[in-house]
């Protein structure tokens, strides 16, 4: 009685590897923005939570905190700052292209306010 192979395909397992580096590549590149994109949404948090009086106020330490959180998309001078019920609500909203590969690249909106 003849026995049956079982098991992965050197084809199979090549194509395995493939996927998953281009999965390792793909994440590698994309969680470097996400984590800048959540570090300015906190600084945001934090700069609403102070009594920041004026744009100057709100420009001044959103400079600080980008320096001490190495915020590097986006300036003091992109935030659009308004005043909602006498709050300070500041929004942003920015757009990273990521080179993947030969002519091949990954376009991120990111957009958000100290209101979320």
């Amino acid at each position: 009685m003849k026995r049956k192979q079982r098991g992965v395909t050197l084809s199979g397992l090549l194509m395995a590897a493939v996927v998953l580096a281009v999965l390792a590549l793909l994440g590698m590149k994309i969680v470097p923005e996400v984590i800048e994109f959540y570090n300015i949404k906190k600084v945001l948090a934090r700069i609403s939570n102070e009594k920041a009086a004026t744009v100057a106020d709100v420009q001044k330490a959103f400079e600080r905190y980008a320096t001490v959180d190495n915020i590097s998309a986006i300036t003091a001078k992109d935030l659009e700052i308004t005043k909602e019920n006498n709050q300070i609500v500041v929004y942003f909203a920015y757009e990273r292209k990521i080179p993947l590969f030969a002519n091949a690249s990954l376009l991120l909106e990111f957009s958000g306010s100290s209101k979320d």
